[in-house]
């Protein structure tokens, strides 16, 4: 990791920061009926949602610990504990809900900012079992937040992410994609210009940066955007 790169790390902080702001603020509004309604994603209630953002905040504790000690903790205990989790703890009032969301979110943004600089370049590892230095954590984090504040389904979209968020977005999930088997295309962003390729392409897709981004991560169906749209594989 360079030297820019470990000064770029106060101003990604703030950028979690910031977008876990937003998410509080829209969360605060909600009763314990909205919580029971359905979220945009298949079989999970908003309830569902804010749980696993609860939990998500605290297994990324856990990797900034392993980085920070050099004593390995996995980002969750199990696969199985990790859903366990979630379901017992969806059915949970707002109250709880909210208070939970908020200390999980504070915990890992305390930690995050008195980590030594040297700690970011520590390697850890994700659920998935893939290797990756400590300050991709940052990342994972503001992923979580952004996308499922969308998965909320309370008047957050993707046309509100922020553009450097979708910059950052659209060629990860292009190359995330491009490990899979599936069709070949390209996509141009309108707006933007950005290109970016899976596999060999058979047909190209055009529309705004976060419509496009939306479609590729399993957020929209596509309907904003141009071309034959081939059925794509689930993004994570």
């Amino acid at each position: 990791m360079t030297s820019d790169a470990l000064t770029e790390i106060p101003t990604q902080l703030d950028t979690v920061a910031a977008a876990t702001t937003l998410l509080l603020d829209a969360a605060s509004g909600l009763t314990d009926a909205d919580l029971i309604e359905a979220s945009l994603l298949p079989g999970w209630t908003r309830g569902h949602v804010l749980t696993h953002l609860s939990r998500n905040a605290d297994s990324l504790v856990n990797l900034l610990l392993w980085a920070r000690t050099g004593i390995e903790t996995p980002q969750y205990a199990s696969a199985f504990l990790r859903d366990a989790d979630i379901e017992a703890g969806a059915p949970r009032a707002m109250r709880e809900q909210f208070e939970d969301l908020t200390a999980s979110a504070e915990r890992w943004l305390a930690l995050a900012r008195v980590m030594p600089a040297e700690s970011w370049q520590a390697i850890v590892r994700n659920r998935q079992g893939g290797e990756l230095p400590a300050s991709r954590v940052l990342w994972m984090r503001l992923l979580e937040v952004e996308i499922h504040h969308v998965d909320l389904n309370i008047g957050y979209t993707p046309q509100d992410w922020p553009a450097a968020f979708v910059t950052r977005l659209l060629p990860q999930a292009i190359g995330d994609l491009s490990a899979k088997e599936g069709p070949g295309f390209t996509v141009t962003a309108t707006d933007t210009g950005y290109t970016g390729t899976v596999g060999t392409p058979e047909t190209e897709i055009t529309g705004p940066a976060p419509a496009l981004a939306a479609w590729l991560i399993g957020r929209s169906d596509g309907a904003d955007l141009t071309g034959t749209l081939p059925d794509l594989a689930d993004w994570k």
